[in-house]
């Protein structure tokens, strides 16, 4: 059975977690081990899935100003947990922590990968994000 709790996570725990789920890819290499604890400690939505173990199966961290809109800036799940409906159960928590499917829209950063997911979600793409991006970014996947 998975448990799903609105937690602050250790940046220890969170670390070993990237090393089971795809979503250490998203992270660029510069200076991760200093920004991973400032991601933590300031994101307003923070979910734990856990199996009966209490091991953490699955995360969602996200922004929000609790009124219009979420924005998911993670969202993983262990490898061995997958296809379970742990994200979409996490994406459903997330959103009415934040003020519910009527109030609040929901913006993230989809890995390739994962659109598929999002759109079973009920998602679609959008043509109207902006973004402005000049940061050293050097791929690596945490080990």
């Amino acid at each position: 059975m998975i448990t799903i709790t609105s937690e602050r996570l250790t940046p220890a725990e969170y670390v070993d977690f990237l090393r089971r789920t795809d979503l250490g890819s998203q992270y660029p290499r510069e200076r991760f081990e200093e920004r991973i604890p400032k991601l933590l400690g300031s994101v307003s939505v923070s979910l734990a899935a856990r199996n009966e173990d209490g091991l953490l199966v699955g995360v969602l961290l996200g922004l929000t100003d609790f009124a219009y809109w979420l924005f998911v800036t993670d969202l993983g799940v262990d490898r061995d947990y997958e296809r379970q409906g742990i994200g979409r159960r996490l994406m459903k928590e997330a959103h009415a922590i934040a003020g519910g499917e009527r109030d609040v829209a929901v913006y993230l950063v989809a890995n390739e990968n994962a659109i598929p997911f999002y759109l079973k979600l009920g998602m679609e793409k959008s043509d109207d994000v902006m973004q402005y991006n000049h940061i050293d970014w050097t791929e690596f996947t945490v080990e």
